[in-house]
C-alpha cells in the first residue's frame, strides 16, 4: 500500500485531479501527440490476423500510428461528426479497431459494440447512442458480422454512413486473391451510405487535425454493458477518465519497453482503457493477435511461441484463458515475460499456483468496471499480493463499504472485514450521469458522489478489497455478464412452466455457467430435453444458453413469493462441487452450503479420508467459490 501512498493522496477525490496535480494531457489527442513526439520510430501496435508465430503482422510506429489516427478523426468530422455525435464501431480486433476507437473520441464520441451480439441487440445500441456514423466489417469469409450490422441498420434509421473495413489486405497471397471469389453476400435493405474506410481515410490529411482539439473536459466514448435482453445500459465515460485510466497504467503497470500481448476485444473497457489507453500514456508496445483475441484459432495452442515472437514482457488475460493455456506445455521461451495481469472475474487460488509454476511469473489481480471508465484497484505490481483479494484502490480512488437503503441513501459505513455494498468514488466515475438514460442513474449513487457497484465486498485492516459477492443477480461468465431475467422470460414463455430461477453455476474454467432451475405448472409434465430446446430457440445470445437445467417440485421462495435465489445457488454449488468430486475418484462430498459473513456462500465437506486432502484441495481449487472440511 506505501508504493501507491508515496505517489498521491489517495482520497483526494475532488480537491486535486491527477492531470492537474502531474500536468498531463487534456485530450487524448494531445495524449497521443505527446507520446508520438518521443518515440516516434518505435513500435505502438502490432496485429495479426492469424496465429502463427511467424505469420505476417502488421506494425505502426508512433509516428505512423498518430498518422492514421489524424487521417481518420479527420474523415470522422467530413462525414459530419462533431463533439456531440457519435462513432459507432462493429469489429473484431485488428488495427482499424484500435485506431476508430481513438479517433472516434477524438472527433465526437465513440461507441464500441460487441459484435458477438445478434442484430437486435445491435440496433438497440445504435438507437440508444443515436449513432450517426459505423464502422464494421466488410462481408469476409467465416464470419457474419456485415450481415449482422446490415441487419441492425434496418432498425437503426439515424445512421447516416457505414464504412467498411476489409480484412483481405492483411491476407498474403494468393489467399488474398481468393477471398472475393468466395466473399459472403448479403442483402442490404437499409438506406445508410456505404463507404471503403482505408480509401476514404487516405483522402485525409495525416500531419494535422483539419479541426481543433477540444481540451475541455467532455463525454467522449460510449460503452455498452450487456445489451443481452434488447435494453441495453450504456455508460458514459469522459476524457478525463479515460486520461486517468492510461495515467494509472503509465505510473504503476506499463514501461516504455515494455511488450503487451492483449488477446481481449477491444469493445471491453479492459483493452480499450487499461492496455491502450495506458500504452498511449507509457509508450509501450502493444500486441493484438487475430480478430477473435483468445478465442481466435490457434491462439490459445501458439501462445507460449507469440510471446517469444514479440519479447513480450506483459501478458494481459483473463481466468478463462489461463485455465485453457494450463491444459497446454509451455513451449517457447518466456523468459521476457515480467508480470501477468488479470481481470474481468475472479481467479480461482489453484490456478494462480499453476500459472506461476508454470511460467515463474506472477499474475497480477485486480478490479474493475465498465461504469467506473474502468480500473478500481490492482495487487501491487512490486508490493505485497494478497490472493483472493482484488488489491489496494488506485491513487485517487476512494472505496467505501455501505449499506444503503433503495434510495441510495447510506444507512452504515461497514467496519473491516465486514460485509457491504463496494461503493467507488474516482475521476473515472460520471457521477450523477453514469449512463445515458436519466431513470437509470437514479438511486446508482451512494451520498451522491459513490458510484454503488451492485459487488459485495469486505476491506481488510491492510487495505485489501475483497469481492465476496453480488448485489445484483448477473452471472458472470468468463468476465461477459449475462442477465438471469432474459433466461427467466425465455423459459417462462413454455406453457407448462410456472417458475423459473437462473443463476450461474460454479465452473473452473468460466467461473460461471448459466443454469436454471424450474417449477412445472400443476399437473404439467416436460422433458429436460424439451427446455433445453425450448431456451435455445427464445434466448437470443447463445452464452446465456443454460447448461443445466433441473426441474423441482417448488422452488423456494421469500414470503412475498419471489424465487429465493441464495438456496438455488447452494444447491448448484454442492451438485457441480459433487461431480467434480465423484469425476475424480474421490469419496469426499459437500455437507451443507453455509454463508459466512466474509467469504460469501462456502461448501463444506464430508472427509473421504485424510489421504484425499491433497487431491481435494486440487480438484476444489479450479472453481472461485471456497470451500472447508466439516
Amino acid at each position: 500500500m506505501s508504493s501507491f501512498a508515496s505517489l498521491v493522496d489517495r482520497n483526494a477525490i475532488e480537491a486535486e485531479a491527477p492531470w492537474e496535480a502531474r500536468k498531463l494531457p487534456r485530450s487524448v489527442y494531445a495524449l497521443l501527440s505527446d507520446t508520438a513526439a518521443r518515440h516516434a520510430d518505435r513500435p505502438a501496435f502490432s496485429f495479426q490476423l492469424t496465429s502463427g508465430p511467424r505469420d505476417p503482422a502488421e506494425t505502426l510506429t508512433w509516428a505512423m500510428l498518430k498518422g492514421r489516427v489524424t487521417q481518420a478523426a479527420n474523415l470522422f468530422r467530413s462525414l459530419g461528426i462533431g463533439p456531440d455525435d457519435v462513432v459507432a464501431y462493429v469489429l473484431p480486433n485488428c488495427t482499424e479497431t484500435a485506431v476508430t476507437l481513438i479517433a472516434g473520441g477524438v472527433a465526437g464520441i465513440v461507441n464500441p459494440i460487441n459484435p458477438l451480439l445478434e442484430a437486435p441487440q445491435i440496433a438497440a445500441i445504435l438507437r440508444e447512442t443515436k449513432a450517426k456514423v459505423v464502422v464494421t466489417l466488410k462481408a469476409f469469409p467465416r464470419t457474419d458480422i456485415a450481415a449482422k450490422v446490415a441487419q441492425a441498420l434496418v432498425e437503426a434509421p439515424a445512421v447516416e454512413t457505414v464504412l467498411e473495413v476489409d480484412l483481405n489486405r492483411y491476407l498474403p497471397v494468393p489467399k488474398r486473391w481468393i477471398v472475393p471469389f468466395i466473399r459472403p453476400k448479403h442483402a442490404a435493405a437499409h438506406r445508410a451510405r456505404v463507404l471503403d474506410f482505408a480509401r476514404e481515410c487516405a483522402r485525409q490529411r495525416p500531419d494535422a487535425l483539419g479541426f481543433t482539439d477540444i481540451t475541455t473536459d467532455r463525454v467522449a466514448a460510449y460503452f455498452h454493458t450487456g445489451g443481452t435482453t434488447g435494453m441495453p445500459k450504456v455508460a458514459q465515460h469522459r476524457v478525463s477518465g479515460m486520461i486517468y485510466n492510461g495515467w494509472l497504467g503509465a505510473e504503476l503497470l506499463f514501461r516504455p519497453d515494455d511488450v503487451v500481448i492483449c488477446p481481449l476485444p477491444l469493445f471491453h473497457v479492459f483493452a480499450a482503457y487499461p492496455i491502450l489507453m495506458s500504452v498511449l500514456s507509457s509508450g509501450a508496445h502493444a500486441v493484438f493477435p487475430t480478430p477473435a483475441g483468445y478465442r481466435g484459432e490457434g491462439v490459445l495452442d501458439n501462445f507460449w511461441k507469440l510471446v517469444e515472437r514479440w519479447k513480450v514482457t506483459f501478458v494481459i488475460t483473463v481466468p478463462t484463458a489461463i485455465s485453457a493455456l494450463m491444459q497446454r506445455p509451455v513451449d517457447a521461451d518466456v523468459s521476457s515475460l515480467r508480470y501477468a495481469f488479470s481481470g474481468s472475474a475472479p481467479l480461482p487460488v489453484e490456478l494462480w499456483h499453476r500459472f506461476q509454476k508454470a511460467t515463474g511469473v506472477t499474475i497480477v489481480e485486480g478490479y474493475g468496471l465498465t461504469e467506473a471508465t474502468c480500473l478500481v484497484s490492482v495487487n501491487p505490481p512490486a508490493g505485497e499480493k494478497k490472493i483472493g483479494s482484488v488489491g489496494i484502490p488506485f491513487p485517487y480512488t476512494d472505496v467505501r463499504i455501505l449499506h444503503c437503503d433503495a434510495q441510495g441513501r447510506v444507512t452504515r459505513e461497514c467496519g473491516t472485514d465486514e460485509v457491504g455494498e463496494i461503493c467507488v468514488a474516482n475521476p473515472g466515475v460520471y457521477s450523477g450521469r453514469t449512463y445515458t438514460e436519466a431513470d437509470k442513474n437514479r438511486f446508482l449513487f451512494a451520498d451522491e458522489l459513490y458510484l454503488r457497484t451492485g459487488d459485495l465486498g469486505r476491506i481488510d485492516a491492510d487495505g485489501y478489497l475483497y469481492i465476496t459477492g453480488r448485489a445484483k443477480d448477473l452471472i458472470i461468465r468468463g468476465g461477459h455478464n449475462l442477465d438471469p431475467a432474459e433466461i427467466e422470460e425465455a423459459l417462462m414463455s413454455h406453457e407448462a412452466v410456472a417458475f423459473v430461477g437462473a443463476i450461474g453455476q460454479p465452473d473452473a474454467f468460466a467461473g460461471e455457467l448459466p443454469c436454471a432451475y424450474v417449477e412445472l405448472v400443476k399437473g404439467a409434465s416436460v422433458t429436460i430435453e424439451a427446455l433445453m430446446e425450448h431456451a435455445r430457440t427464445h434466448i437470443h445470445e447463445r452464452a446465456a444458453v443454460p447448461k443445466h437445467i433441473e426441474v423441482l417440485p417448488e422452488l423456494p421462495k421469500t414470503a412475498v413469493g419471489k424465487v429465493f435465489k441464495p438456496d438455488l445457488r447452494r444447491r448448484a454449488i454442492a451438485r457441480v462441487y459433487d461431480e467434480a468430486l465423484a469425476a475424480a475418484g474421490l469419496q469426499a462430498r459437500v455437507a451443507d452450503v453455509i454463508e459466512d459473513k466474509k467469504r460469501g456462500l462456502v461448501a463444506r465437506l464430508r472427509h473421504g479420508g485424510d489421504a484425499e486432502t491433497a487431491a481435494v484441495e486440487k480438484v476444489l481449487g479450479e472453481f472461485t467459490r471456497p470451500w472447508e472440511w466439516v
